[in-house]
């Protein structure tokens, strides 16, 4: 059985995340019992939420535990098999978390799902056809409800998640507008993605001017806000929101490292009578089938776009992480390890 690098975490974060957080591992892959697979992973993916599990605090999730492989999701291929639901060379999702290999037990419903590579790439399985296109889909469909004609504004609009909740927006025949860091992204958002605008929060450093920028994208207010930031972002949108607008939280990457992040103005939630709801997309299994399902046809028929950032080897996994939660990613953050 082959040798396995893992990163694992070996100490919580106090403030800021770090590379010293992670320790590089050097372990042996266990032979397989009846009804294990042992897969090699090709990419992992890298994530917001992996930050909060990081610490030892109450949240949705349970905390990532010391010394052990840190959590995350993969794709990869089937190298030797003792399950007769896999072969070897079936192209696979999973969890196998920040290593090379894992061995799964097959059986088990949900832990390992055989994907079609003919059309759509692999690495794609853990973004625009995985949990962040899921989330982008959920948000949007379940929550924001966006009508055709009704604007629809979306933070860290380049991302993973941000990108596909544009592209969703604009396919129902809504206005897309993206928030998102630098003159690229913000290129990127209008030209490749089709959003509608795209404000710079980088060329705009204070609260006034951020709304100034946004009252020019808005010019007919805003129905619906797909929320991954929370700060300065959510309270601009906020004054914008026409009456029974919709927000969907989907995280709040400006609170990460553990400090406040307070909203201006709450009295505007009720003054607009908006919808709030925060939400947790793997607690909504019964809505991926149809998620994935449109998902993956945009993708296979081009209809959807979408762009990765690909750091090489696991080694590079903590920095590319640290580089995730400061924005220093252009799309789906990924570690290729094949």
């Amino acid at each position: 059985m082959p040798q396995n690098k893992q990163i694992h975490l070996d100490n919580r974060p106090q403030g800021e995340a770090a590379v010293a957080n992670f320790k590089l591992v050097q372990a042996q892959t266990p032979e397989l019992s009846d009804g294990q697979v042992l897969v090699r992973h090709h990419f992992l993916s890298l994530d917001p939420y992996m930050r909060g599990r990081m610490n030892d605090a109450k949240s949705y999730a349970v905390p990532q535990p010391l010394g052990q492989v840190m959590g995350g999701g993969t794709v990869g291929e089937v190298v030797e098999t003792k399950n007769p639901k896999f072969a070897a060379g079936d192209k696979v999702v999973g969890m196998g978390g920040w290593q090379e290999y894992s061995v799964v037990d097959g059986s088990q419903v949900g832990m390992l799902r055989k994907v079609d590579t003919a059309h759509i790439p692999l690495s794609a399985y853990l973004g625009s056809v995985g949990m962040p296109g899921v989330t982008a889909w959920y948000g949007l469909m379940k929550i924001c409800e966006p009508k055709a004609g009704e604007t629809v504004v979306v933070s860290a609009a380049s991302g993973a998640v941000g990108s596909v909740v544009g592209q969703l927006a604009k396919a129902r025949g809504a206005r897309a507008v993206g928030i998102a860091g630098g003159p690229d992204k913000c290129a990127y958002v209008v030209n490749e993605l089709g959003f509608d605008a795209c404000i710079d929060y980088k060329a705009h450093g204070d609260a006034k001017s951020l709304y100034a920028a946004l009252k020019d994208a808005t010019p007919d207010g805003v129905d619906c806000l797909f929320e991954n930031v929370g700060g300065i972002g959510l309270d601009a949108v906020l004054s914008r929101m026409n009456a029974f607008g919709r927000i969907a939280l989907c995280g709040m990457i400006a609170g990460y490292n553990g400090l406040p992040v307070p909203i201006s103005q709450p009295q505007l939630l009720l003054q607009s009578r908006l919808k709030l709801q925060g939400f947790i997309v793997s607690e909504h299994m019964e809505h991926w089938p149809a998620a994935l399902t449109e998902l993956g046809t945009l993708v296979a028929t081009g209809k959807l776009k979408f762009r990765e950032s690909v750091a090489q080897g696991i080694e590079s996994a903590p920095e590319a992480f640290i580089g995730l939660l400061k924005g220093k990613n252009f799309g789906k953050q990924l570690v290729k390890l094949v």
